[in-house]
């Protein structure tokens, strides 16, 4: 299909979409389900007639050209056209890139210790400080759905809840191996050690995403514990779901009410469930993809916080950033995000074109 033949059925579909709209017989859920696709295409429409009006434009002054009194305004407009006309083409590929239907999504924020003991359940912690100060730059509310403490103030594992707008859409590129370099509180020669943490970002599944049946799923409760094995709750408020087709494993004990800790639990398991079928989807689409960025690939090294110089770098784009704390706190974290957008969009265009 050439451009041209896009931009007339992409317009069509939303003159389409509009006709529908105005009839007074749709459901709820299906002028919801128009409504949205409406949304989504009314900026692509946008700015379609604006480079159709362009080209026009363009035609119509090149033929002023030919007149003598014209001539030298025609050509100055035309100098001025001639250059919004790239800019106008590449916004239509960036609009006209396939779009991830779950980047509208809020996220489930996983982050787990990985190597390095007590010192990577330190960095856990870090890591969980820098995206709530960036869900609060970003205007996000974030709650903490569960957490696993080690005995020295970090996380062996923390869940985070992230709502708020395009959510995933900026939050995905996490998901990977975090590393940190830096000398460890519990080290007194002075070294530097190296820890990694294992970010996983998910689309949050509403339950229209996921059909999940009650008997392919094990509840079992127990009393909930603290960090050091001690009784947080005296009853059995602490659920552990299983999802038998998947073996997908979900326990919730953060909250004091079983009921509460049953809904957050089947939230996560949810989202998990459809992230596994989003990610076997993503591995068939990117079996010939060379770029990594945005696959959300979590064994691979993505990030490195160097402490003894001050720096982050940002493997999968060779990025390096001397603001480490700017970034740790979550106020420049977003220069990282939008590079990284930035990136898997030109890889997006690529393709396109290749």
């Amino acid at each position: 299909m050439s451009m041209q033949e896009k931009f007339v059925s992409i317009k069509a579909r939303h003159e389409e979409l509009a006709a529908l709209m105005s009839q007074g017989d749709l459901s709820g859920e299906d002028y919801t389900r128009l409504s949205m696709e409406y949304a989504e295409l009314s900026p692509v429409v946008e700015v379609i007639d604006e480079y159709t009006k362009a080209l026009q434009e363009k035609e119509d002054l090149t033929c002023m050209l030919s007149d003598s009194e014209m001539k030298n305004m025609a050509a100055e407009e035309l100098r001025v056209i001639e250059k919004t006309i790239p800019e106008l083409e590449h916004n239509i590929r960036l609009v006209l890139i396939p779009k991830d239907e779950a980047d509208a999504k809020d996220a489930i924020l996983e982050i787990r210790a990985g190597t390095g003991g007590d010192e990577a359940a330190l960095f856990v912690s870090d890591l969980f400080t820098m995206y709530k100060g960036y869900a609060s730059v970003m205007g996000w509310k974030l709650e903490v759905v569960e957490t696993r403490e080690n005995d020295i103030g970090g996380y062996k594992e923390i869940v985070a809840q992230i709502k708020g707008k395009n959510v995933f859409s900026r939050m995905k590129y996490e998901s990977g191996v975090h590393r940190v370099q830096r000398i460890p509180k519990t080290e007194s020669g002075g070294r530097i050690h190296t820890s990694a943490a294992t970010v996983a970002v998910l689309p949050e599944a509403e339950e229209v995403d996921v059909d999940i049946n009650p008997s392919d799923l094990r509840i079992d409760t127990y009393k909930s514990q603290g960090a050091g094995g001690q009784h947080v709750n005296t009853t059995d408020s602490a659920v552990r779901i299983i999802h038998l087709p998947t073996g997908v494993v979900v326990e919730m004990q953060e909250e004091r009410s079983q009921h509460k800790n049953r809904a957050k639990a089947m939230t996560v398991l949810r989202t998990r469930i459809y992230d596994l079928e989003r990610q076997r989807l993503a591995d068939e689409r990117a079996k010939d993809r060379k770029s990594q960025v945005g696959s959300g690939d979590r064994s691979e090294r993505i990030r490195t916080y160097n402490f003894p110089q001050g720096r982050v770098t940002d493997h999968r784009i060779n990025l390096t950033l001397q603001k480490l704390d700017d970034i740790l706190s979550g106020q420049a974290m977003d220069e990282i995000v939008s590079a990284l957008i930035a990136e898997d969009q030109a890889s997006s265009l690529a393709a396109m074109d290749s």
